[in-house]
């Protein structure tokens, strides 16, 4: 059987590599014009297909290959959020999918977002459920996105799992954009104050140090450091670089995946500022994810294990993954949560009600609605916090080289009173 399967396959592969892509047109029996492109061997299958249709084909002609010039090209959450909206009402106003997909396809902006979904119209138009033609797209339409498609597909209810989804990615994007948005300030002054350090030590420090000669004398602790570190950078700049920038490949390399991966995901969400805030993204997170599958009709092993992969903290995946596990064996969801101990004893309780009432998808979008609102407060908080201690890192770092260069100057003036 597995055999079979495999043999399957890879004919499928090989017929796929030797398809080719044509553009046609067509009238149908009641006189309506239509177009479009569909991926076949050769134009007798497209004028086959066509007929199986109901069209009446009057042009077939290969499509000429494009010139790809990517710059960057990835497709962004904006542009699946758009997709997922006008998908959805199309489907609702009763389009059919092949001719909704022809439409958004053909005037999707982003010009690789254009070519899958175009890819993935053909796709269906050659027998496969759109499902199917998503999954072969996973850069685009992760595993999640899929899941729900195809339990609509399933259950005859693709306008509505598409309505949850697209409320879904935009509230989980806003929860992103909160998140980087109170990076941006700690950044931006980091980065102004290292700009500051290299320019006082690379100009100011080497003028003062000349003057500093020509005065004589031994000079302050804090002077003298200033002016080691000054020549050291100038004369070795490559490794004031080098070193920093090796450090922090090496770092992400590390917390890239296995034990550090693991080691550096725990240490965020105990960490003293941070930790709180990540683990309110991380609840916000699962019981959104959760919550929509649950509604859309997805077995909750399934859903478990979908939300585990989209978890993005490798303390929150294993802690799902034991929950899924313990459910297996026959037990509620509420003990092994408690167990885990990466979510909140309200969280935990509030999903034990839901559970014990049969409402769980509702107690848990509730829940999500709660702590996105959690994460608001917190991020104000940590902006405020973070605020005050930026400026006096900046301040004092500032300082410290003021006072350093002018230190010499002050003693001069003392031994000539």
């Amino acid at each position: 059987m597995a055999q079979a399967v495999a043999a399957n396959v890879k004919t499928r592969t090989a017929a796929a590599e030797k398809a080719a892509v044509w553009r046609w047109s067509g009238k149908t029996k009641q006189g309506d014009v239509r177009s479009g492109e569909m991926e076949a061997q050769d134009p007798g299958a497209v004028e086959a297909r066509l007929r199986q249709m109901g069209i009446e084909p009057t042009k077939v002609k290969k499509k000429p290959k494009e010139l790809s010039l990517s710059f960057g090209g990835g497709v962004s959450t904006k542009d699946i959020l758009v997709f997922t909206r006008q998908f959805s009402v199309m489907i609702d106003a009763g389009l059919p999918l092949v001719q909704a997909l022809d439409i958004i396809g053909n005037q999707a902006d982003n010009v690789a977002f254009r070519k899958i979904l175009l890819t993935v119209k053909s796709k269906v138009e050659a027998g496969s459920t759109f499902a199917d033609a998503l999954a072969e797209h996973p850069k685009a339409f992760d595993e999640l996105f899929v899941q729900l498609v195809r339990a609509g597909e399933i259950g005859g209810i693709l306008d509505t799992i598409l309505q949850r989804l697209g409320a879904y990615i935009e509230k989980n994007d806003k929860l992103k954009r909160r998140v980087k948005g109170a990076m941006v300030y700690p950044a931006i002054v980091l980065t102004i104050a290292i700009g500051v350090v290299v320019v006082l030590i690379a100009f100011v420090v080497p003028t003062f140090e000349k003057m500093f000669k020509d005065m004589g004398g031994s000079l302050p602790a804090p002077t003298q450091f200033l002016i080691n570190v000054s020549y050291g950078f100038r004369s070795q700049w490559y490794l004031f670089l080098g070193i920093p920038t090796a450090a922090f490949v090496a770092f992400k390399q590390a917390v890239k995946k296995g034990r550090g991966q693991e080691i550096w995901h725990d240490t965020v969400l105990k960490a003293p500022l941070f930790g709180p805030l990540a683990k309110k993204v991380a609840v916000a997170r699962f019981t959104r994810t959760l919550g929509t599958m649950l509604s859309s009709g997805v077995p909750i092993l399934d859903a478990l294990e979908i939300v585990a992969k989209a978890a993005g903290n490798k303390t929150v995946e294993k802690g799902i993954l034991y929950v899924r596990a313990k459910i297996s064996e026959g037990k509620n969801i509420a003990g092994p949560l408690a167990e885990t101990g990466v979510f909140p004893p309200m969280v935990v309780q509030m999903i034990g009600v839901g559970e014990a009432t049969g409402a769980m998808d509702a107690m848990l979008n509730k829940i999500a609605d709660f702590y996105d609102d959690e994460v608001d407060v917190a991020v104000a908080a940590l902006t405020s916090m973070i605020e005050p201690l930026m400026m006096v890192f900046l301040g004092g770092t500032v300082g410290f080289f003021m006072i350093a260069m002018y230190l010499p100057i002050f003693s001069m003036a003392g031994t000539v009173k």
